[in-house]
């Protein structure tokens, strides 16, 4: 009977000690710091941050937020992973949260600033600073709308009337990036909409001003006892961000275009090639990790390099394999950068397709201008001057044979584009053409001889 006794009333405790158990547990707040410009490190920092506070089982995750703003589609990246965040997402401004920082921060589930704060000002600009078109304005002031829409809205009665309120007016929002919008007693037209934390508390931006995170924690979200937890970014986090700079993705193309290009007028594999596939491998690598790249779109730039290859090596002329390995190189780069899902583009926005389409052209318009400078300056002076042999060979043994050839008519022993093997009198001699492409077997003559290269044009076929 005493047993029986002791078994009822350990099973009728249980619960309670289970509950108390419960809440006496510390309460975790993970932290991610975004106090730079935003860009795809920062985009890094987020996602990383948001998927280990679910492996923690955090109660709550807190921003601690600094910027003036920075790439407008890693903004949008990182407000969708707020919004559909599983946990509770708040941020704290600590002195700005301009542009794309200010788009983040209304994804936010709560808002805190500090005295003296600011937030707003997220019109599109350039890297100078100037605006940019209105269909990027456009695309900017629909996403923070629907951004400040997807809060909802709070039901309100006065005097039996059920009034529905948005927690986060989507006007506001959009006349941080809309200099039309007008506003009474808030903002005129012909200014952009920037609010201070005492406005942003007034027109309902902000949900509590606080001098420090732990100030936010305890006062604001109410966890007395908690642990907080920082995101740690990795060597590896900053390394894949840097990568995928803007700027560095343009020098990488810069760098695999002119490697192909100068591996492909000489013979062999050297440097060229060993550069341009360290910068294809450093440029898809980041990309791929990330999710961006895929299979199909690395396998179409490769193929691309194979045609253009193809068409210089194999096919004489330049025709529909040329302009076809450059449209799939151009193609592989630019649908690299791009949130498409295989073949479909749909989720794809118009910022993130001109952004992408601007690095490869930006990329190779520069790669352009900078083969035919390098060209131009191969073994001329400065360092370039070590590239070419520039040594007067006219006194060594050689230098008579090959000058005596001046004159002489044969045939090209391989396709010259430019340079090539032509033989005359028996004889094969490395040559450049004078005249562009000749195709092999074509009547040469040679015109000129210096620094130990001979140089042809097409020779005139008797009639």
């Amino acid at each position: 009977m005493k047993r029986l006794l002791t078994l009822i009333l350990f099973i009728l405790f249980l619960p309670t000690n289970i509950l108390q158990s419960e809440t006496n547990q510390e309460s975790i707040i993970y932290q991610i710091d975004i106090r730079k410009e935003i860009d795809n490190t920062t985009r890094l920092y987020l996602s990383n941050g948001l998927t280990e506070a679910q492996k923690l089982g955090a109660n709550a995750v807190l921003i601690h937020m600094n910027t003036y703003g920075g790439l407008v589609d890693a903004a949008d990246s990182m407000r969708t992973a707020i919004l559909y965040s599983p946990l509770p997402v708040y941020v704290f401004i600590d002195n700005n949260a301009a542009s794309a920082g200010a788009l983040i921060s209304i994804a936010c589930k709560k808002i805190y600033m500090r005295k003296g704060a600011n937030i707003g000002a997220a019109t599109v600009v350039n890297q100078t600073g100037a605006a940019m078109p209105d269909k990027y304005q456009s695309y900017m002031r629909s996403m923070i709308r629907s951004t400040a829409e997807a809060h909802g809205k709070d039901t309100i009665i006065q005097k039996n009337d059920t009034v529905f309120k948005w927690k986060r007016d989507p006007q506001i929002a959009e006349a941080m990036v809309d200099e039309r919008v007008f506003i009474p007693h808030l903002i005129d037209t012909g200014k952009v909409l920037t609010l201070t934390a005492e406005d942003a508390v007034k027109w309902g931006y902000c949900d509590g001003i606080a001098e420090s995170t732990d100030e936010v924690i305890t006062k604001h979200l109410g966890y007395k006892d908690y642990k907080l937890v920082s995101y740690t970014p990795s060597f590896l986090d900053n390394l894949k961000g840097f990568l995928m700079n803007p700027m560095i993705q343009s020098l990488l193309i810069i760098i695999i275009i002119g490697g192909i290009y100068f591996e492909m007028q000489t013979p062999g594999l050297g440097f060229p090639s060993a550069a341009s596939l360290i910068a294809a491998i450093l440029y898809f690598a980041p990309l791929y990790v990330d999710g961006l790249a895929q299979n199909w779109e690395i396998l179409l730039f490769v193929f691309g390099v194979l045609l253009i290859a193809a068409e210089i090596f194999v096919i004489p002329g330049f025709g529909i394999a040329g302009i076809c390995g450059i449209l799939f190189i151009v193609g592989g780069l630019t649908m690299s950068l791009l949130n498409n899902n295989d073949f479909n583009f749909e989720t794809v926005s118009g910022i993130e397709a001109g952004r992408a389409s601007l690095i490869v052209l930006m990329g190779l318009g520069i790669s352009f201008v900078v083969i035919l400078w390098i060209s131009s300056k191969i073994g001329s002076r400065g360092m370039l001057r070590k590239v070419a042999l520039n040594t007067n060979l006219e006194k060594a043994v050689s230098t008579p044979i090959l000058s005596n050839l001046i004159g002489k008519e044969g045939t090209a022993g391989t396709v010259l584009r430019p340079s090539g093997k032509v033989i005359i009198e028996n004889e094969l001699y490395d040559a450049i053409s004078e005249n562009g492409f000749i195709e092999k077997g074509s009547p040469v003559i040679v015109t000129r001889f210096e620094n130990a290269q001979i140089y042809v044009e097409t020779a005139k076929k008797e009639s």
